[in-house]
């Protein structure tokens, strides 16, 4: 990704309206059946004329209509908006989301706190990409490819023994909100290897995800990996093949620990 992203580029496209004549008691039931809502934009048409919150529905009548309770002050963002500038408004205005509005005013979608967080997050892993992809070039003076995909995690071999069970929780924490970097696999000659993320992909399998997003370093030809040698050494074919280690910490925690 070049240049500093922008909202178009991580907001949600697929949001959750309300009608200005909807009524407080069915739009409460939705926010409460729908998971990570706590609040909507209100909507005519494609035009947004407010945002309902929980809190606006506290103490309203079941029957009142929520346009009658709905703020029409309204904070949006722009698609083409840097994501640094939205993180910016989110953070001074105490607002976890933002209405994506186009130069029509129509809704086009909505960025969260969240959505801010994984793109900073996402954003580091080019670089890492990059370094590899130079090592592996300089190191077997081949020319190599990167794309972006989904990846089963059956189809991974892994290049790595073991994980740590007090990792995984909080990899899992991350998947569950959208916040997990994509893996780091290389394609070599159809072989999926697994060069980072063996906690994430540990934790999306208890979590029964079958697929993830990751950068894919091509090869053009087979190339003899020494993290192929690696696996092989160590006998690891799939995802379980890899030890979930639950009797000892990550060790960086023991280091930290010790410093402390």
């Amino acid at each position: 990704m070049s240049g500093k992203p922008t909202v178009g580029e991580y907001m949600t496209r697929d949001v959750e309206t309300v009608s200005p004549d909807d009524d407080v008691a069915s739009v409460a039931k939705r926010m409460v059946e729908t998971a990570g809502h706590k609040g909507f934009p209100v909507t005519q048409g494609r035009t947004v004329e407010g945002f309902v919150s929980a809190g606006d529905l506290l103490l309203a009548d079941d029957d009142a209509p929520v346009f009658t309770v709905m703020s029409e002050d309204l904070i949006v963002a722009h698609p083409d908006m840097k994501v640094t500038d939205a993180a910016r408004v989110i953070l001074r205005s105490g607002i976890q989301k933002l209405p994506v509005v186009d130069d029509a005013d129509n809704l086009v979608g909505i960025i969260s706190n969240t959505d801010v967080v994984r793109s900073q997050i996402e954003r580091a892993t080019p670089g890492k990409v990059g370094k590899l992809m130079r090592t592996l070039e300089q190191i077997h003076g081949v020319a190599l490819e990167e794309e972006r995909r989904e990846v089963r995690l059956d189809d991974l071999t892994p290049t790595q023994a073991r994980v740590y069970a007090d990792e995984l929780e909080g990899r899992q924490y991350e998947l569950d909100r959208g916040l997990a970097e994509p893996l780091v696999v290389i394609d070599n000659d159809g072989v999926l290897h697994l060069a980072d993320g063996h906690h994430r992909v540990m934790a999306a399998h208890d979590m029964g995800i079958e697929t993830m997003d990751a950068y894919v370093i091509v090869t053009r030809s087979p190339v003899d990996l020494g993290m192929a040698k690696t696996a092989e050494k160590e006998g690891l074919e799939s995802i379980a093949d890899i030890e979930v280690v639950d009797y000892a910490r990550h060790p960086l925690v023991e280091t930290t620990k010790r410093l402390q």
